[in-house]
Order: structure tokens, then C-alpha cells, then sequence
């Protein structure tokens, strides 16, 4: 097996698993101060994708368009909040699924609306174009690097945000209990409001930084939703850091998986065999990674400490 493949699949899964991070991050934030299942958050990976892409071709600059995504994913999803899920919190888990699932319906068709069915290319600077060595004959996408220091810093910031500052104590708080939270003074639905703007902005901000690699498309977001749920059950609802190690550990078995998995079922198969099961196998790891967890964690790697409080 060449050593060079070996690390650069290593770093396409770390890659992987910042997006999952981005997506999963704000899933756990709404879930774990919220209580409230959000399956429309991989639509607001696409809207991301879709609003960024086309600020960064109107402004022929593709950092200006991601540095102004940033406030309109904001507005978006404090609107949502306010006008469709506000009315949410106090329903069932089935209500949420059905209404947020309907959400998904609405976007994806309004999207198309808007954006037609063909999808949005958005082109790379001629800045991030080409690659870094990483020595020992190693080369790597410069734009991939890039999205993985921009992903460790948003990691970096948002672990000081909910740990280190007044907001993150009042998210805490709220998290823990709200009623007693609200009886102090905080204000919760302004809380829940600025807590699930935030989620819509990393989950726009994924959206966005992994459409100049893919493209932006109708329903994009629905494929990484799932991973994302695999990465808050195995990392554990309501706790970032476990999110960060999940998805990373997420998105490294899923891409070392789908490359080398047939290769080494030749070592014990058939070659046939071997390429059939492969690719079958590879897709469910992640899979029978998070019911192994379930099974001896159910609360997760990182169950945050009490009932329900985010870390």
C-alpha cells in the first residue's frame, strides 16, 4: 500500500470530518438546548451553499462572498426560528420530524425556484488553486488545507464561546434548565433564537466551503444530515467536543474505509467477492461504529456532564 495514498486519504477523511463537524456542531447546539429535531438543518447546508455561492460570483470574490454569508445565514435562520419553529418546542419529537421533514420539502423547492434545477458551480480563486507539500514526497490541495484551518478555527472559537464567555454560561444554563434559567431573568426565546442562528451559520458556512470541490445542488444537504446524526449520537447529544472527535473519527473510517476496505478483504476473499463486498462494507462502518458505541456508551463518547448541558 503507498504510504503517499495512505496519508493523503488520512487527511481527505480529517477533511470529511471538519464538514461533519461544521454540520454536527449546530444539530447538537439546537438539540441540546432546544430539545428540538431539526431535519430541515441539512437544508440550510444547502441554502448556504446556494446564498454564499452567489454572493461570491456577484462580488467576483469568493472570500467577500463567504465573509457575507455569515450575517445573511444569520437573519435566515433567526426567521425560521421565529416564523416555523418557534411553535415546535413544546410538541412531540414525531411533530418535529414531520414538520421539519416538510421543511425540507419547501426548501428543496424554492431552491429550485429560485436557483433552477441545473445547481450552482462556484470556481476557486486563483489563490487557493493549487497544492502545498507536506514533505516526504507528499502533496496535498491547497484548498482542502484550507478548509481544514478554517474548520479548526471555528472549532477553537466556538469551544471559547460556550465555555468561556456570558453567552456560553446563559446557553449552559438554559441547556440545564430553562425554566429555572428563565425564572433568573434570561430571556430563552431570544436565547433559542441566537443559539439557532448560530447553528444556521456553520451549517451554511459547511455548505458553502465544500461546494467549490462538489457543486451546489438541489437536496445536497440531506446525505451529510445523516452523517451528522450518526456524529452527535456516537460524540454525544449536547456536547461539542464530543461532535469535533466524532466527526472526525467519523469522516476518517468512512474515506479510509471506501479506499482500502476491498483491498484488504483480498487478503481473506476472492478478488470478486472481495470488490463486491467492499464498497457494501464500506458504507456501513460508520454504521456498525455507532451501534457498537450505542451498545456499550449509550449516551455517547462524551455525554456532557447532567442532564442535558452543552460543553
Amino acid at each position: 500500500m503507498d504510504y503517499v495514498l495512505l496519508v493523503e486519504q488520512l487527511l481527505n477523511g480529517f477533511q470529511l470530518g471538519i464538514i461533519l463537524f461544521l454540520m454536527a456542531a449546530g444539530l447538537t447546539l439546537v438539540f441540546g438546548i432546544m430539545d428540538l429535531v431539526n431535519l430541515a438543518h441539512g437544508s440550510l447546508f444547502m441554502i448556504g451553499a446556494f446564498v454564499g455561492g452567489t454572493l461570491a460570483l456577484a462580488t467576483d470574490s469568493f472570500v467577500l462572498g463567504a465573509v457575507l454569508m455569515v450575517p445573511a445565514m444569520f437573519v435566515i435562520g433567526v426567521l425560521l426560528e421565529t416564523i416555523a419553529l418557534r411553535t415546535l418546542y413544546r410538541r412531540s419529537h414525531l411533530d418535529q420530524v414531520l414538520a421539519t421533514f416538510g421543511l425540507i420539502l419547501f426548501f428543496n423547492e424554492a431552491t429550485r425556484l429560485i436557483w433552477g434545477p441545473e445547481g450552482l458551480v462556484i470556481p476557486l480563486p486563483d489563490f487557493l488553486e493549487g497544492t502545498v507539500a507536506l514533505g516526504a514526497g507528499i502533496t496535498y490541495p491547497l484548498y482542502r488545507v484550507v478548509i481544514i484551518g478554517v474548520g479548526l478555527l471555528v472549532a477553537l472559537g466556538l469551544y471559547l464561546l460556550v465555555a468561556k464567555t456570558r453567552f456560553g454560561m446563559l446557553v449552559r444554563a438554559g441547556a440545564s434548565n430553562r425554566t429555572m434559567a428563565g425564572a433568573l431573568g434570561v430571556n430563552i426565546p431570544a436565547l433559542f433564537t441566537l443559539v439557532f442562528g448560530i447553528g444556521a451559520v456553520l451549517a451554511g458556512l459547511a455548505g458553502l466551503i465544500i461546494t467549490p470541490i462538489t457543486q451546489a445542488a438541489i437536496g445536497m444537504g440531506e446525505d451529510v444530515l445523516i452523517l451528522a446524526f450518526v456524529v452527535i449520537v456516537i460524540g454525544g447529544i449536547g456536547s461539542v467536543r464530543g461532535a469535533f472527535i466524532a466527526a472526525v473519527l467519523t469522516g476518517v473510517i468512512d474515506t479510509m474505509g471506501r479506499s482500502f476496505l476491498d483491498l484488504l478483504l483480498l487478503l481473506v476473499l476472492p478478488a470478486n467477492a472481495a470488490e463486491a463486498a467492499g464498497p457494501a462494507l464500506a458504507s456501513m462502518l460508520i454504521y456498525i461504529l455507532m451501534a457498537g458505541i450505542l451498545f456499550f456508551r449509550p449516551q455517547g463518547l462524551f455525554p456532557p456532564r447532567g442532564a442535558t448541558v452543552i460543553q
